[in-house]
């Protein structure tokens, strides 16, 4: 199937989902990142998730590394919609965020880190295949991003469903993830 097909039944799917089996799915997916080996992250680009689009709860993820990775630093991404270009902006507990105009929560202010700086990333996303590549909302902007983060940095999509077996559309320009937390499984690609 295309990204775009994948897309519309993903999209339907996760909005469809009762928001009581949600919060039990995002606690299946805690138990299996709880498994994860953090060894050698010492900082963290994340997100804020969009409750009316069904995303995983990510602040339960984030608040387990904070717990579990004692002077990790946490950056969220701030997007320039013109450019399609984002940045990682390292946040703290006085940290204020707004929502844009395309209900993306964003930290207002703060220091930009450096892409090379960074050794995990979770990666929004609706669905991925068997070999890692995801499916997004379309824009490109975290394939950019991490194109110019180092070789090494970890790339990991939270999902409610498992992997298809392939995106038929896939470009030179798409980065694979390097796992995908579901909740049942630890997929590594």
């Amino acid at each position: 199937m295309t990204k775009q097909e994948l897309r519309k039944i993903y999209k339907a799917k996760r909005i469809a989902e009762d928001p009581k089996k949600r919060l039990r799915l995002d606690d299946l997916m805690l138990l299996q990142f709880q498994d994860f080996d953090y060894g050698g992250i010492h900082s963290l680009l994340t997100y804020w998730p969009m409750a009316e689009k069904g995303e995983p709860n990510t602040h339960l993820f984030n608040s387990y590394l904070r717990h579990l990775l004692p002077g990790l630093r946490i950056t969220y991404p701030v997007s320039d919609m013109h450019t399609h270009q984002m940045q990682a902006m390292l946040i703290d507990e006085d940290t204020v965020y707004r929502t844009n105009e395309w209900g993306i929560t964003e930290p207002q202010k703060g220091t930009i880190i450096d892409p090379s700086e960074i050794d995990m990333v979770l990666v929004p996303m609706l669905i991925c295949d068997a070999e890692g590549y995801r499916v997004g909302y379309g824009k490109g902007f975290y394939d950019r991003y991490l194109a110019q983060c180092r070789s090494d940095v970890v790339k990991m999509g939270l999902s409610y469903f498992e992997p298809v077996a392939y995106i038929s559309d896939r470009d030179q320009f798409d980065v694979p993830l390097s796992f995908c937390i579901t909740p049942q499984h630890i997929y590594e690609f």
